[in-house]
């Protein structure tokens, strides 16, 4: 089955900002998040939109995706095996070159040069608070290592490791076909070796014949405070060990962050909806109001509208990047009470009764029974 648009999994246009893209990602990780998510198709959704997020939030995956759509520019378009060179099936550039113009390219990937390790990516689920103070942590991570027995030969102690004889020790061998164009040559990975240009007459025991092993490695990780959802962290050398002595790749921690019972976190803003009551609306009062920091004290001026929000300056998250601290926002929102006392009910029925005249001329006195009625004073 061929991917979905990128564009389309996220549902912004391409002329998206990475504002816009970043906002679609937020609200789709959340739905599809298969810890808060758990019908059918919800984890391949989340994996999907992940995908097109880490493309696009790019500026050169992003540039490259948009020339090329999912084909790799570096590797091939449709089953033509690709314009890349090297190894695998099929034609390689140099042979194209060697068709139309004779002779052709020397140039082999040598099998035994140091190649650098494989990244890894390692999907990290953190607490709210976590994300926004940061902490030391450590993570178990199964990576492919050198193989301590053989140290990487592949083979047996004490045993030669030998020379592919059929190819020479590139890892490839040649045949030349005949065509309406001429001779073509075409280079094909070496049956005997595999590609490795190494044969290995008696095998380690441990790792049978690939000088790696897998291993769960334990890693000490410090997570940014401020980090958000779907950010991710790179760990320099903590990737697969590297191949010939090449260096070990590294390794991206993706960060999925836990909803708050309370706060709601956009960006570095932090948003609290505050239940209150009429009484307290009406007339004002001093409340306190928890924040990401502890407790803090709200005045709540008399005849605030329910919905109306409070800006609490400098409340919000520390900026991942250091660009400053946001802000937290209390909307407040007013209770009915579901169950109230004869004497409250008497009391609303007064208020309600009073009429011709403007909320200001309201009798304060009637106010503050019904504010100490409904608190039980």
């Amino acid at each position: 089955m061929s991917k979905r648009d990128y564009y389309e999994v996220l549902g912004v246009p391409k002329t998206a900002t990475k504002e816009e893209i970043r906002k679609a990602y937020r609200k789709l990780s959340k739905q599809y998040h298969p810890d808060l998510n758990k019908e059918a198709g919800a984890e391949e959704k989340f994996k999907e939109v992940t995908e097109a997020f880490e493309t696009l939030s790019d500026d050169s995956k992003r540039a490259n995706y948009d020339q090329y759509g999912h084909a790799d520019p570096n590797g091939g378009f449709g089953g033509f095996g690709g314009f890349g060179g090297g190894g695998g099936d099929g034609f390689g550039f140099e042979d194209i070159f060697s068709t139309f113009f004779g002779g052709g390219s020397t140039r082999r990937r040598d099998p035994n040069a140091p190649q650098k390790g494989n990244d890894l990516q390692y999907s990290m689920t953190i607490d709210f608070m976590d994300a926004v103070f940061g902490k030391e942590t450590e993570i178990e991570v199964p990576r492919e290592e050198e193989c301590d027995t053989c140290h990487g030969t592949g083979a047996k102690k004490g045993t030669p490791v030998n020379t592919c004889t059929q190819c020479g020790g590139s890892g490839q061998i040649s045949i030349t076909q005949n065509t309406p164009l001429g001779q073509m040559v075409n280079r094909r990975t070496c049956p005997t070796c595999q590609g490795t240009g190494k044969i290995i007459p008696e095998k380690c025991g441990t790792c049978h014949g690939s000088g790696r092993v897998t291993k769960r490695k334990k890693i000490k990780v410090t997570i940014p405070a401020g980090v958000d959802d779907g950010q991710r962290l790179r760990v320099s050398g903590q990737g697969e060990a590297g191949v010939n002595g090449g260096p070990a790749g590294d390794l991206y921690i993706v960060f999925r962050v836990k909803q708050h019972e309370k706060f709601i976190r956009e960006e570095d803003d932090i948003f609290l909806e505050l239940p209150i009551t009429f009484p307290q609306l009406a007339l004002g009062d001093e409340i306190e109001v928890p924040t990401i920091y502890g407790n803090v004290k709200l005045k709540i001026p008399a005849g605030t509208q329910t919905g109306t929000n409070f800006r609490l300056r400098g409340k919000g998250v520390k900026n991942v990047h250091g660009h400053g601290v946001g802000d937290q926002h209390v909307i407040v929102k007013v209770v009915t009470p579901k169950k109230m006392t004869e004497k409250q009910k008497e009391l609303l029925r007064e208020f309600a009764s009073i009429n011709g005249n403007s909320p200001d001329e309201y009798s304060s006195s009637l106010f503050d029974k019904i504010k100490r009625t409904i608190k039980g004073d």
